[in-house]
């Protein structure tokens, strides 16, 4: 281009002639003429269309990625993948020609998108307290010193723009209740709205337009915080792009950053004590101040939280005849009284509760693992098989159960069990628990333990030592007929006369 400026200046300003033009440039009197007789400034080149080796292919792949686009995001086949395709159907091409071509067919989808209205978005706007936006994410951390895949929930006031994120193993019910209980607790209160996608543990079924057939227990939910859910179109995440933008900020400014912690409880302070000094760093872009000063005065706005929702979901089991329940390819153990009988599961975020007949039977902490490679696992609690050795003494020699009680029953029990009917009596030792307080009973087998003997008699004797004496040193409400007005003084020489020989006493 800046030759064809000095041609042109050469030519029409310094009435330069076309041989001397020629001989400066070493072009062509033919080149010289038709850049002076072109209108155009600029330089075109002709590219030659050559032929590829993926034009057998191309209405192939243009097909592949008409279909693609119409799935949701996660569930695309990648440009890597579309070329592993192609290779099977016979192309020997590179990859570089096929990503090549998926972004020459998007580009040209998005320009008739937008010719065609699609693709144009009105500015959206949220008064106080009007709405949040709710949504999931997949990241990263290192839990206990191993990297594992979390789920992120995040959850956004529209108005003010202060998030929450939380993160937890799983995208169940269980997990979005508490996610959002969490939030409003932390954001101050409740919005009118919710905005949501259409994810499995909300909608049961997408109708036409807006209809959904909404979770029984999603609407509960709802129904408890005074929420009206709202849900987008679906593959229409700009209906709650606020929340789609905190996706990707926060796996660049909180994510990326994310130090080492001890549990999942542990990293998720850290998660909501680093969003809230975010409020102070984030400016608001729209109105004055920062995202705090604008949630501080969107607090007045929102509904106060209240109790907050017995976010469980309940699941019907039967108990096998080895008084374990599964749940989630690991096993749980339930009082052996509900053996072989129904019960249901509520299950919470990080803990398990089994409930029959109205009342709550026991209770579990929860073990979530995502990797295959991990060995199903059983929880025991030797308590629920009390009622079984009663009746079965000597399945306590090898019972699973009995090999996590206190280290003081397991020295007990092996003293017990080298001689004839040492079962029973450690039977009758451990059916204690049933009657007294555990630590009492743990009490009397230590202490007999250092005595040196390990019976169940002294067992006995000690634990009624114990809670007898514990009963004696209680407080007793005498009647007020029988309070002492005048203390008696302690007198020996009384005692002393007694003992006079010269004095006669009674025989």
């Amino acid at each position: 281009m800046e030759l064809l400026s000095v041609i042109r200046r050469w030519r029409h300003r310094d009435q330069i002639s076309i041989r001397d033009i020629e001989r400066r440039t070493g072009l062509s009197r033919n080149t010289i003429r038709k850049y002076l007789r072109s209108d155009a400034v600029e330089v075109r080149f002709k590219v030659p269309e050559r032929p590829s080796r993926l034009d057998p292919f191309a209405d192939k792949l243009s097909g592949w990625l008409a279909v693609e686009a119409g799935k949701g995001r996660k569930s695309r086949r990648t440009a890597r993948r579309l070329h592993a395709d192609l290779v099977v159907l016979g192309y020997d091409g590179s990859y570089a020609r096929v990503a090549a071509f998926a972004r020459h067919w998007r580009a040209e989808r998005m320009v008739a998108q937008r010719t065609t209205g699609r693709g144009v978005f009105v500015p959206l706007v949220f008064s106080p307290g009007d709405a949040f936006q709710f949504d999931w994410s997949e990241d990263w951390a290192t839990i206990a010193g191993k990297r594992v895949k979390l789920q992120a929930a995040h959850t956004k006031l529209a108005h003010s723009r202060a998030f929450v994120v939380r993160a937890y193993r799983l995208q169940t019910h269980e997990m979005l209740f508490d996610a959002l209980a969490e939030a409003f607790r932390v954001l101050g209160g409740v919005p009118r709205r919710g905005i949501f996608d259409n994810m499995r543990t909300a909608v049961d079924r997408i109708g036409v337009g807006k209809a959904r057939q909404v979770n029984a227990r999603f609407a509960a939910m709802a129904s408890h915080y005074l929420f009206e859910p709202t849900f987008c179109s679906p593959a229409s995440g700009w209906e709650k792009g606020q929340v789609e933008k905190n996706v990707q900020d926060a796996r660049r400014q909180l994510w990326q950053a994310v130090p080492s912690f001890a549990d999942l409880p542990e990293l998720n302070a850290w998660l909501e004590t680093r969003c809230i000094e975010r409020w102070g760093e984030l400016v608001h872009g729209v109105l004055p101040g920062s995202v705090a000063d604008v949630h501080a005065e969107e607090r007045a706005s929102l509904m106060p939280v209240g109790r907050a929702f017995d976010g469980f979901v309940e699941h019907p089991k039967r108990v096998s005849p080895t008084c374990l329940l599964h749940f989630e390819a690991n096993r749980y153990s339930v009082p052996a009284s509900f053996a072989n009988r129904p019960v249901s599961l509520r299950v919470y975020p990080d803990r398990l509760i089994v409930v029959a007949e109205g009342q709550v039977l026991c209770e579990h902490v929860r073990i979530v693992e995502r990797s295959h490679d991990v060995p199903r696992r059983t929880v025991y609690d030797w308590r629920h098989y009390l009622a079984v050795i009663q009746r079965k003494p000597g399945a306590l020699r090898n019972g699973a159960p009995f090999a996590e009680m206190p280290e003081a029953f397991r020295t007990l029990q092996t003293a017990l069990l080298r001689r004839p009917g040492g079962d029973r009596e450690m039977v009758d030792v451990l059916a204690l628990v049933l009657q007294h307080d555990e630590q009492a009973v743990l009490c009397a087998v230590e202490l007999a333990l250092e005595d040196g003997v390990a019976t169940k008699t002294h067992v006995l004797n000690i634990l009624h030592r114990l809670t007898d004496g514990h009963g004696a040193t209680a407080a007793i409400n005498a009647p007020q007929a029988l309070v002492l007005r005048q203390e008696p003084k302690a007198d020996i020489e009384r005692y002393d006369a007694l003992r006079d020989r010269e004095l006669r006493h009674a025989s």
